[in-house]
């Protein structure tokens, strides 16, 4: 089962050097590496570590998250509108694995 983040713009329309704010949710266990389980074995760690956020191709916001982080990581930043485009929001696993989403914005 695909995992689709929330992906939350405050503007999908904005004039060329105004601040846009991102809200995104997503899904995700965030297994820490130190349960054990029925049987006694380590639970393999399982955390997203890496957040990135590009508008057209052009990388605007990047986080490293720690082990701390909770499950179904909430996060929120904002960025400044150059261009209008694709902003790509993608999180990245111990394994590789990406979970992508996807909203647009409109530069005037």
């Amino acid at each position: 089962m695909a995992v689709r983040p929330r992906i939350k713009l405050d503007k999908k329309e904005a004039k060329k050097g105004d601040i846009v704010e991102v809200k995104a949710l997503v899904s995700h266990v965030m297994e820490s590496g130190q349960r054990r389980d029925n049987a006694g074995k380590t639970i393999p760690r399982k955390i997203l570590n890496k957040f990135t956020c590009t508008v057209n191709g052009k990388q605007v916001f990047a986080a490293d998250f720690e082990p701390a982080v909770s499950a179904n990581p909430y996060i929120q930043f904002k960025f400044r509108a150059e261009e209008s485009g694709p902003v790509v929001l993608t999180w990245v696993d111990d394994d590789g694995t990406q979970i992508v989403g996807q909203d647009s914005i409109k530069v005037i």
